[in-house]
């Protein structure tokens, strides 16, 4: 699905319309990757009031990713929640997706060439359930893929870096074009790492586990809201390595990103996840989650910007 135009997007410190809000075709991370991005959620809640989810932890880790990146952001962490608040609010959306994006404009070419200037961004648009609302109720079909996630010397995955994610990207297209939903990439060991855009979690005997933060992953912040509320219902989650067989057997697998929330998998490599549905616990995950972002909960409201 195509990006519905809105109004306007915030570059650089203003609000640019839709239609200007362009760079030089010899942009050099247009043409080396080198840039660091964030996706971010403002959802409507069932009071009519629009919150964005999390903002400040998405904020804090676009400025490590910059610093990884070798970017000097010149804008703060405060300039930017502003930014990416402001942005929403001029355009007049009450749900929508944010894509913030840090990256070297026009000057010179060079791989290591320090001319090029760092350039700020702040995006908004519509963007519903990011597997369809189908995939949300029935659980998406999943493959392994053949591309890997690289280790820790050879891709900073710590980062959200604009180039890291073309093995992403072929890995999406050929899960696509075999006829699954999404791919599932392990880690240079052959452990499980994660989606191509999404942390992973299994469940077995009532035990929900996800591989740890030191392995090959991107620390998301929805799979830290998973954590967070499993074991605040009382459900043991363990952060260790997963076999590429233990996602065969589970009663249930899940992703999570935000993108796409909380995603049920009910189908690995033409096997069926336990019942080939969305599990109990994935379900009861779901429904707290939402009940932060679109319902009542306020137990949560540290967790939202309102605008």
């Amino acid at each position: 699905m195509g990006i519905k135009k809105l109004e306007s997007i915030w570059v650089d410190g203003s609000l640019v319309p839709w239609d200007q809000a362009s760079d030089h075709m010899l942009a050099h991370t247009m043409h080396y990757g080198v840039g660091a991005f964030e996706g971010i959620r403002a959802y409507q809640r069932a009071d009519g009031r629009t919150a964005i989810f999390r903002l400040r932890e998405h904020v804090e880790r676009l400025l490590d990713s910059c610093t990884i990146a070798t970017l000097d952001c010149p804008f703060s962490r405060d300039q930017l929640i502003a930014a990416c608040v402001e942005v929403v609010r001029a355009n007049r959306i009450t749900a929508c997706y944010l894509r913030p994006l840090v990256y070297l404009g026009y000057g010179a070419l060079g791989l290591g060439s320090l001319e090029p200037p760092v350039r700020t961004m702040v995006a908004c648009y519509e963007w519903g359930a990011y597997h369809g609302d189908e995939g949300l109720r029935k659980g998406i079909r999943c493959m392994v893929s053949g591309f890997t996630r690289a280790n820790a010397n050879a891709s900073m995955n710590k980062g959200k870096i604009c180039g890291q994610y073309v093995s992403s990207v072929l890995a999406k297209r050929m899960a696509f074009r075999s006829g699954f939903e999404e791919a599932l990439m392990l880690d240079p060991q052959g452990y499980v790492a994660e989606g191509t855009g999404e942390n992973i979690f299994v469940v077995k005997h009532g035990v929900a586990r996800t591989p740890p933060t030191s392995s090959a992953i991107l620390a998301g912040i929805t799979r830290d809201t998973a954590i967070q509320l499993l074991r605040g219902h009382g459900v043991e989650v363990r952060e260790e390595l997963i076999s590429r067989d233990e996602l065969y057997i589970a009663d249930e697998v899940f992703l999570t990103g935000t993108a796409a929330e909380i995603t049920p998998v009910r189908e690995i490599d033409h096997r069926k996840v336990g019942r080939g549905e969305a599990g109990p616990l994935t379900r009861r995950l779901q429904e707290s989650f939402f009940s932060i972002v679109k319902g009542t909960d306020a137990k949560h409201d540290h967790w939202l910007t309102y605008l």
